[in-house]
């Protein structure tokens, strides 16, 4: 029951946090969320910034578990046609987890208050997903599937476009299935150009 209460908690604060900040949170609004009263909720957590930690330490081991990291890669691929559907999948997973979408929208504000927040906004707009490239695209070049070339400089030149395109479905996500087919075709040509034939 105690760590029900606590994921609920977290779940909670997540919504919170990414509509109205961690300024703009309170704990007896989030706590009649919950249908708990205040001091119901400080027998979980003592303080709104020991939710927050908590949240992000969640946030970021779920990130990990089901994005990938350069610890936890996805399968490497065989293929540039495999290159692109495991690229397809991490974006579809990242545009449609609500976790993921919400972690998106409160990490672009609480980045500029709060220094776990700003290396996890780092980790997650830009170094995890260059780092795990970096690591597909040096294996796919030493199984001579892509032109040898510096595979950091490559994830960089293939994430960036990505990334920015994944914020501009957020601010206009009635674009979204537009955005998808340009990265697709993003990807398409970044395999052709790239691809050892």
């Amino acid at each position: 029951m105690e760590n029900t209460t606590k994921e609920k908690i977290l779940d909670a604060a997540l919504e919170s946090f990414a509509e109205n900040g961690y300024k703009g949170t309170n704990l007896r609004d989030l706590a009649a969320m919950l249908g708990l009263s205040k001091s119901a909720l400080y027998k979980h957590y003592e303080s709104k910034e020991e939710i927050w930690n908590a949240l992000i330490d969640k946030m970021e081991a779920y990130y990990t578990a089901r994005f990938g990291s350069s610890e936890n890669m996805p399968p490497i691929p065989a293929s540039g046609d495999e290159l692109l559907e495991v690229t397809m999948r991490m974006l579809d997973f990242t545009l449609h987890d609500r976790k993921v979408i919400l972690t998106r929208r409160l990490l672009l504000t609480e980045q500029f208050r709060d220094d776990r927040a700003r290396k996890f906004a780092t980790l997650h707009f830009l170094t995890g997903t260059k780092d795990i490239y970096t690591k597909i695209f040096s294996e796919m070049m030493k199984n001579n599937l892509l032109k040898k070339d510096d595979p950091e400089m490559l994830a960089f030149g293939y994430t960036a476009p990505i990334t920015a395109l994944v914020h501009l479905c957020d601010r206009e996500p009635e674009r979204e299935a537009e955005i998808v087919r340009e990265i697709e075709a993003f990807v398409r040509h970044y395999i052709k150009e790239h691809e050892n034939v």
